[in-house]
């Protein structure tokens, strides 16, 4: 269904993917469990950290259900949160924490520069699914050109995680692995959505340009 009053552009007759996911606030407080542990376990023990890490995601689905606010992020932080807190006590190392998070990277990272491969840029169809504005981006060569590049962007983001933190793994470094971890977590994401707009931005004019 369409609405003539915004170029035919479809209604959105459903939540999109980021409302779904709580917004910006949702996706960050899903990684809070994640900075507690690594707070915790810098400064205290393993146990602790562990223990922290589950209160803290327990405490975001509760505040999610006293705000009537989405629960699928909570719920799914506190799922990853609990894997990974289940392989580090059951492995007795801090480290364990951290390997899903780089099985995660590894898989992302190949999974967008297999997108690149087959034309369908995790980029766009990431972005345009937040959105909820469709796939039809994919018949314009500029946004797909820019698409592609945006997607080997984050792939790369998703590589330099996973052989950084995975050096600090295999040497059991976990007080810089913990650390590494927070660095390369939103800065680098910041870094790849910046790279992402500027790429569509810059595609949209020459598109534009063209068109007119």
């Amino acid at each position: 269904m369409t609405d003539a009053s915004d170029g035919g552009r479809p209604e959105r007759e459903f939540p999109t993917m980021l409302e779904q996911m709580g917004g910006v606030i949702g996706i960050v407080a899903s990684s809070i469990p994640v900075v507690v542990f690594v707070l915790a376990n810098l400064l205290f023990t393993l146990r602790v950290g562990v223990i922290s890490a589950l209160a803290a995601g327990v405490a975001i689905a509760v505040w999610r259900i006293v705000r009537r606010q989405p629960l699928q992020p909570a719920v799914s932080g506190l799922l990853g949160v609990g894997v990974a807190a289940y392989i580090a006590y059951r492995t007795g190392e801090a480290r364990g924490f951290y390997l899903p998070g780089l099985i995660y990277s590894a898989v992302l990272g190949l999974a967008f520069l297999v997108s690149v491969l087959v034309r369908w840029p995790l980029a766009g169809v990431i972005w345009h699914g937040i959105n909820g504005d469709g796939q039809g981006w994919r018949s314009s060569p500029a946004l797909l050109r820019a698409y592609t590049w945006a997607s080997l962007l984050w792939a790369l983001v998703f590589a330099a995680r996973l052989v950084v933190q995975g050096l600090l793994y295999n040497a059991e470094a976990e007080t810089w692995l913990g650390i590494a971890r927070l660095a390369m977590g939103y800065p680098l994401v910041g870094v790849a959505l910046l790279g992402t707009v500027w790429a569509v931005r810059r595609a949209n004019r020459t598109a534009s340009a063209a068109a007119g």
